[in-house]
């Protein structure tokens, strides 16, 4: 069991005790390790790989979830096919938790743990150059994001007073903020070995869910075990359409019917840029 006393704004912390508890008594003895610092969940399950453990539970936000997927990870494939990934959400946003049906229940997802019922999923694969020039390998089960949207979510992961109004909230505000600000980019996409040259955006996803984002609806039909992700991409759509309709659009999904809007199903993706963004 890894935890992230952080997630939440330190309300999982709060509620540990109480997690530990149904825990124990669900499951019986459990191997608990607490993260000090970020990047921690990761280390933590890439040492229980290499000392055979074969069922990890994230106790956190889906970022806490998403680095223990990581360490399991590693470069590929886990050695043991039997290794099980489960959550416990007491982050932001909870949006792994929501798509198995335990958004804001936290006893639900331990009385589902303790019954031994198994889902697969589809897992994201993002390889990018950072800035620091080297090659990066990243798994996911949400989305990936550049552009804009990889920039709303860096902020609203780093915005502490926003995050405290909530999930929804802080993503909201984000958006509204990036959307002021962020400027138009130029790329060049191939999809499923389709090339589709100079294409004027501002901003990217790649999804495996429907709902991201605090409960935004932002790919609408996205199946996490259909072995197909749903290609989100913003072109140059005008600031005050973003600004006046977007919010709406973004949680009840009809963003996907704008004309400037690309969505549509499909495997592999490569975008190459003419400059730097950051991706999630």
């Amino acid at each position: 069991v890894i935890v992230n006393p952080a997630a939440g704004q330190g309300a999982c912390g709060k509620a540990w005790p109480e997690f530990e508890a149904g825990l124990r008594s669900a499951l019986g003895d459990i191997d608990v390790t607490i993260t000090a610092r970020a990047g921690d969940e990761t280390d933590l399950a890439r040492q229980g790989i290499a000392d055979g453990a074969e069922h990890f539970i994230a106790v956190g936000g889906d970022g806490t979830m998403n680095g223990v997927l990581n360490g399991i990870m590693g470069d590929g494939a886990p050695k043991n096919d039997r290794v099980r990934l489960s959550v416990i959400p007491a982050g932001t946003a909870n949006e792994m938790a929501r798509a198995i049906g335990f958004h804001g229940d936290p006893a639900g997802a331990i009385q589902s743990i303790a019954s031994g019922r198994v889902q697969r999923f589809d897992l994201l694969q993002a390889e990018c150059v950072g800035l620091d020039g080297d090659a990066h390998r990243h798994f996911g089960t949400l989305a990936i994001s550049w552009g804009g949207a990889a920039e709303i979510v860096y902020r609203t992961n780093n915005s502490r007073f926003l995050k405290k109004l909530g999930g929804r909230f802080s993503y909201y505000a984000n958006t509204l903020i990036v959307t002021l600000t962020y400027p138009m980019q130029n790329c060049d996409l191939t999809v499923d070995g389709r090339q589709i040259k100079d294409q004027v955006y501002y901003s990217g996803l790649v999804c495996n869910m429907e709902f991201l984002g605090g409960g935004m609806r932002l790919a609408p039909g996205a199946d996490h075990t259909d072995g197909v992700a749903n290609f989100l991409f913003f072109k140059d759509i005008p600031r005050r359409e973003i600004i006046f309709q977007k919010p709406s659009w973004l949680f009840d999904g009809h963003h996907v019917d704008h004309e400037k809007v690309d969505y549509f199903p499909g495997q592999v993706f490569e975008v190459q840029g003419d400059t730097d963004a950051l991706v999630d």
